[in-house]
């Protein structure tokens, strides 16, 4: 059923309207469109409490109208006597008569300036983009077990940890005593996706790396 101007001129028209407005705050969902603003415009007054429902919503058009052009909003009530008819509504209302005739589209598609504005309104609610994470730079002492371990495996099974947000980097052996050497490697890593001591402990010091790693030192921690 198509809602016209001249329809909300009459009793039945406001019924309608009262009815559609059931369960709504607004004409085409929960904010106030274009298509408010043309009800509003072709209803002559509030209407009565035997259409609460329409009441409701023209009060809050009125307050809307109110709120964005002081002084120009007609329809809302004080004391129980309606305002006198101002600039704004006045305005409206001769615009929406040159259209009596015409079928009010409830739901017509937005115009492209519409469409744009509702986007610009949604890109402004979307959170600023998050802070990329810092970096740290590790300096690692890996030791063998003992003087007969492959170092050569030992650093294989050390860089064959993976994990987001981790980097192995250069690497050198440094002679400890006895025939012992200790395998020296640099790594980085995204302090928001990996712990240095849980590196340690969850990879580098059990199986397989255990086979030939004994234990692990942080000689140095500089943050990126």
């Amino acid at each position: 059923m198509a809602v016209t101007f001249s329809d909300l001129h009459t009793e039945l028209g406001l019924k309608f309207l009262d009815g559609f407005l059931a369960g709504k705050s607004y004409i085409s969902g929960d904010k106030l469109s274009r298509d408010d603003i043309k009800v509003y415009a072709a209803v002559l007054a509030k209407p009565g409490d035997a259409s609460p429902n329409a009441s409701k919503w023209y009060d809050c058009v009125s307050s809307h109208l109110a709120a964005s052009f002081p002084g120009k909003a007609v329809g809302v009530r004080i004391g129980g006597t309606a305002a006198a008819p101002a600039e704004a509504a006045t305005s409206a209302k001769e615009a929406a008569a040159d259209g009596d005739d015409d079928d009010l589209d409830l739901f017509g598609d937005e115009t492209e300036e519409e469409k744009k504005a509702a986007e610009e309104r949604e890109a402004a609610k979307k959170p600023a983009k998050k802070k990329e994470s810092g970096k740290s730079s590790v300096l690692l002492d890996v030791k063998p077990w003992d003087d007969e371990t492959d170092m050569k495996k030992l650093e294989e099974s050390v860089r064959s940890v993976e994990m987001p947000g981790l980097l192995w980097g250069a690497s050198k052996l440094v002679p400890v005593g006895y025939g012992i050497k200790k395998l020296q490697i640099m790594l980085t890593i995204v302090d928001d996706l990996v712990s240095v001591d849980s590196l340690i402990e969850e990879h580098l010091t059990v199986e397989p790396c255990s086979e030939y790693v004994q234990s692990c030192d942080i000689v140095a921690f500089n943050k990126i």
